[in-house]
């Protein structure tokens, strides 16, 4: 159990946390939300150890074992599935300490250690590790020819991906995640979904991806104001959880508001007259004790609108037996050689088409987008284009062209020279670029930050075709939205390649598939495509285990010992966490049956002609008090057991 005991963190002079309170069960799924800069990242530091509150205090076992992602990758000369290994700490440290009591001469104690350190290391999982880890490697993507290349050979991006399953090696009873989906496409993101899910121990997640949320957590813990506020259920459930507590806020606040005025008016009339001075002075108190309710602070609803574009050629482009893919040429500029991805294409893109483009890692999403967008020269085959197709294309490459020496005005000025300074300011205004931050260089602005200019510069060009790969990354759950809800209105016509399932469902159509080096039309919707992901998955693991199919024998043997193991575990765990739910609901189903029955006996008697008569006054003001009291309670208890019936529910499902 992780307790937070009012505590408080000050980042600097700024205060993050101020007697924060909250309580988090073993094995509970944690998604950990709030605006930018509210403190989430310094929380999971203050978990680690890396930060220590001001105030108050921070409590779970010392035995935890706590598991996060590194940010950091060293550019090892060491193998990809070696380094993933590297994750389980406790079973390295054993292997080291086997190598080098055998390195040395033996006596009879060193023997008896080697002896106990077989038994460690088979007990710490030693003849499944390499299994597990090529799971683990598989489900993020990697090959497994990548998985025996270098460490020093992979990107930033897959670098990440490798931290990402060091975190998921070590075995762990306290998983901390930062944005793991940050830098996985569609299907890893479904693979980690579906691995969190088994996942026994506690998991705090940061995300804003909000079907993620949904997917895994069952209690949402927000950071408000340097507070911290459970909810049960996912992320939807919270969004619910909030609207109705802002609307039942609005009302308090409303309803103070008139108690002050009318203490105030009372206050105005009498202050000064002698008769009524005293009556005054305690309404002056009684103004000033009046508790201020913390004004309602909705999350700025921050949105924006794609201009309707000016005109839409029909169709907007052909491609006939097309391959796209990438050239090599030499130092005088000519080919050297050819690398095809997608070959053979047949596709036509019509005006008004919403389109979602699928595929796993790797398969050529980005490569035929890019060719869409004509930064790619196709390598053979035909592609036509319709008179007057203006493109505004978003990739990552996009935000890393921004001149961190200039400011937003800057940039909208460099495509936009012949409009009024003024009314530039007031679209960079729309995109909120407010004041100073129109005008100062964009060098010091987040990711999000970059990203929103990218997409500003793309809305002002009008354009026809959207081309969108990825455009979610770096975007918190309110620009998420703010995006989802402009794409859902745009006029024109989208082509788009995201992880973002919410962003997919809301803004597409229909989608096309591309696998196996080719492009074609998915007969089905994104739940259908996380069965032909795993199905996929299935299919390559059977390939590779058929390589070795005596190691293959062995591995599953344990493999399905282990399963069962795991199964058995989480059956106790899940049973551990059921029966004071369980229980707690009896109780509740129990206590409402004997409100309900005492309320229908309280209702028939009120209903007796007899009981309004005046040698029956005293009774009916008893009969009133109950009935009030009788409803105030049952409304309480009816609520609690919906409450525990969610967590229930939430537990079941996970």
């Amino acid at each position: 159990m992780i307790r937070f005991q009012q505590f408080s963190l000050m980042r600097g002079t700024k205060p993050l946390f101020e007697k924060a309170e909250a309580t988090l069960n073993p094995g509970e799924k944690i998604g950990l939300v709030g605006p930018n800069g509210a403190g989430k990242t310094s929380l999971f530091a203050l978990l680690m150890g890396e930060l220590h509150v001001d105030g108050g205090d921070i409590d779970f076992p010392s035995a935890w074992r706590i598991s996060h992602v590194a940010q950091e990758t060293p550019a090892l000369e060491r193998p990809a599935i070696e380094y993933a290994i590297d994750g389980d700490t406790h079973l390295r440290a054993l292997e080291a300490e086997l190598a080098e009591l055998e390195a040395r001469e033996q006596d009879a104690a060193a023997g008896m250690r080697i002896a106990e350190l077989h038994t460690a290391l088979a007990d710490a999982g030693i003849y499944t590790v390499k299994s597990r880890a090529e799971q683990l490697l598989l489900g993020l993507g990697f090959s497994m020819d990548q998985m025996q290349r270098n460490v020093s050979t992979f990107s930033g991006g897959w670098r990440m991906r490798l931290n990402l399953a060091q975190a998921l090696m070590c075995p762990s009873d306290l998983l901390l995640l930062d944005e793991p989906t940050n830098h996985l496409d569609l299907d890893a993101i479904l693979w980690l979904e579906d691995w969190l899910k088994r996942y026994s121990g506690t998991l705090i997640v940061i995300s804003h991806d909000r079907d993620f949320l949904d997917g895994i957590a069952n209690v949402i813990l927000h950071i408000d104001d340097g507070k911290l506020k459970r909810y049960a259920g996912n992320y939807s459930a919270f969004e619910r959880q909030r609207a109705e507590q802002m609307t039942l806020m609005q009302s308090m606040i409303e309803k103070q508001a008139k108690r002050r005025a009318h203490l105030q008016s009372y206050i105005s009339r009498f202050q000064y007259k002698a008769t009524k001075a005293r009556q005054a002075q305690s309404r002056i108190k009684a103004l000033e004790k009046m508790e201020e309710l913390a004004p309602l602070r909705a999350a700025a609803e921050f949105s924006f609108e794609f201009f309707e574009p000016e005109s839409s050629p029909n169709p907007l482009l052909v491609m006939n037996g097309l391959t796209a893919g990438y050239t090599d040429r030499d130092a005088n500029g000519d080919i050297v050689s050819t690398t095809p991805i997608v070959k053979d294409i047949q596709f036509a893109l019509q005006t008004g088409e919403r389109i979602g483009l699928l595929g796993v890692n790797g398969a050529g999403k980005s490569t035929f987008i890019k060719t869409v967008a004509a930064g790619l020269e196709p390598l053979s085959g035909k592609f036509t284009t319709g008179k007057g197709l203006k493109i505004g294309y978003f990739a990552q490459h996009q935000v890393e062209m921004l001149r961190n020496e200039e400011s937003p005005l800057w940039h909208l000025m460099k495509i936009a020279p012949d409009t009024r300074e003024q009314e530039l300011r007031n679209f960079l205004g729309s995109f909120n670029f407010h004041g100073e931050m129109a005008t100062s260089p964009v060098a010091p602005f987040s990711g999000g930050e970059k990203a929103r200019l990218a997409l500003a510069l793309i809305v002002w060009e009008r354009p026809n075709l959207l081309l969108l790969d990825e455009p979610t990354n770096h975007l918190d759950l309110d620009m998420r939205e703010a995006l989802t809800e402009a794409l859902a209105q745009y006029e024109g016509t989208l082509l788009l390649v995201s992880h973002d399932r919410h962003l997919l469902r809301a803004t597409t159509d229909r989608f096309y598939i591309v696998s196996e080096g080719k492009l074609k039309e998915f007969d089905g919707d994104l739940d259908d495509y996380r069965d032909w992901l795993f199905k996929i998955h299935l299919e390559k693991n059977s390939v590779h285990h058929n390589d070795a199919p005596a190691d293959l024998q062995a591995r599953q043997a344990i493999d399905r010992k282990e399963q069962k193991r795991l199964e058995a575990e989480e059956r106790q765990r899940l049973s551990a966490l059921k029966k004071p739910l369980e229980k707690r609901l009896n109780w509740l189903e129990n206590e409402i049956g004997k409100l309900n029955d005492k309320k229908s006996a309280i209702d028939s008697q009120l209903t007796d002609p007899a009981i309004y008569e005046q040698a029956n006054k005293d009774k009916l003001k008893k009969l009133l008090a109950d009935q009030v009291e009788c409803t105030k309670v049952l409304g309480a208890l009816e609520e609690e057991w919906l409450e525990k019936q969610d967590e229930l529910e939430n537990l079941l499902s996970s």
